[in-house]
C-alpha cells in the first residue's frame, strides 16, 4: 500500500505528491477524457475540481481548477496511491 505526501509548489493551484513507490508508467491527463484510461488519474479526477494530473517516477502533480477545494482532491490522491 503506497502513500502520497503532499507539498506546495510555487503555483497555488498545483500540489506535488511524493510517492513511496515508483509509478508503473508516466502519464499526463489534461482532462477527464484522457484520464479515463489511467486508473490513478481517473480516481483523482473523480474528486471534482481537477484540471490535470501528471505523474512520473515517484511523484504526481495535481493542478486544480481555480477556487476548487484541495481537501477532496488530496483525499483522492491518497486513496489512489493506496491502490498502487
Amino acid at each position: 500500500m503506497a502513500t502520497a505526501t503532499p507539498s506546495s509548489t510555487p503555483n497555488p493551484d498545483a500540489t506535488k505528491f511524493t510517492l513511496d513507490v515508483t509509478l508503473p508508467e508516466m502519464f499526463n491527463a489534461t482532462d477527464a477524457e484522457r484520464a479515463a484510461s489511467i486508473p490513478f488519474a481517473r480516481a483523482v479526477f473523480a474528486a471534482g475540481g481537477v484540471a490535470s494530473v501528471f505523474g512520473v517516477n515517484d511523484f504526481v502533480t495535481v493542478t486544480r481548477q481555480p477556487g476548487a477545494d484541495w481537501e477532496p482532491i488530496i483525499a483522492a490522491v491518497q486513496a489512489a496511491a493506496a491502490h498502487l
